[in-house]
């Protein structure tokens, strides 16, 4: 390699991205480095990224405390992911791993060189599973589950550090290798038989894994990002029945979607213990981008 070369990669920005192992970080690592990043993947499970660019390491156990400082050493700005979520967990576990760990990571960058940190932080944040009303980023955050308030005080930490930050707050995330609520609904998209959700009309507001990608390097590079939080999705909300029927199109079948009454499933669903899943499905979370649309955010 040239001396010239070797100069020009000497100055790209190295961004630890702790949480590199799961859906997300799998997919924004390889992104970072695409967009000229170099990037310091931290997990508990050290992945193999197979890019020069990338370098592997180990992340302790968020629920105990460790010194965040040798991590620290090896960069210039930070995306903290890794945390818990889908987990059946009290509340003092997602306290440790999502609020604890990340405050002692904000004082410790406190303590040194001016880093810039991102935090994915989650609509739960501000929200339950379902809002009356759009949701924005001045509304007065009311989480519902230890999830949403360990995310939520996790925030309150990094504000309290006096440290250069933006915080992100994605609504649920789809692409290859998803979780959670997406996850399901693909599943039962897969189902060879017709589903009873064709008269859902409840928006909701999703982001594709492209969309946060690019969230995520606007809060690294835009200064107006900040010392800001944003809502993070994509910008039209979709309904679950046309989730289905999009991803059934996509394996060349009809959506297949019975108009059976909103009132019926939600009764079927409350009466078999699954009220949580209605709430999810039947009821509205719109949560538009436009602050960070605002800052100059392009979302395909």
């Amino acid at each position: 390699m040239s001396d010239s070369q070797d100069s020009r990669d000497s100055k790209k920005t190295r961004v630890l991205v702790t949480g590199a192992d799961g859906f997300v970080g799998r997919h924004l690592v390889p992104y970072l480095v695409a967009q000229g990043y170099s990037v310091i993947a931290a997990s508990r499970v050290v992945t193999s990224f197979d890019n020069p660019d990338v370098t592997a390491v180990p992340l302790s156990d968020l629920s105990r405390l460790f010194d965040w400082q040798p991590l620290l050493d090896q960069c210039d700005a930070v995306v903290h992911l890794a945390g818990i979520a889908h987990k059946y967990a009290g509340d003092d576990f997602y306290d440790r791993v999502n609020h604890r760990a990340t405050s002692a990571l904000a004082r410790a960058i406190s303590r040194g060189p001016t880093k810039h940190l991102v935090f994915i932080s989650s609509i739960a944040a501000q929200s339950g599973s379902y809002a009356d009303h759009d949701l924005t980023e001045d509304d007065f955050p009311t989480p519902n589950n230890a999830y949403g308030r360990s995310k939520f005080a996790a925030e309150q930490a990094i504000r309290a550090a006096g440290i250069s930050f933006t915080i992100l707050r994605p609504v649920v995330i789809y692409g290859e290798g998803e979780k959670g609520n997406f996850a399901t609904v693909h599943r039962l998209s897969r189902l060879p038989i017709p589903l009873p959700f064709g008269a859902l009309c409840a928006q909701r507001s999703v982001l594709s894994i492209q969309n946060f990608n690019s969230a995520v390097t606007t809060a690294l590079s835009n200064p107006r990002a900040q010392g800001e939080t944003f809502i993070v999705s994509n910008p039209a909300p979709v309904t679950v029945a046309h989730l289905i029927a999009r991803h059934r199109a996509s394996y060349g079948r009809p959506p297949w979607l019975l108009p059976v009454p909103q009132s019926w499933v939600k009764l079927t669903l409350q009466a078999t213990g699954q009220g949580a899943i209605w709430e999810r499905i039947g009821q509205p979370l719109v949560a538009p981008p436009a602050k960070l649309i605002s800052i100059g955010w392009e979302p395909s």
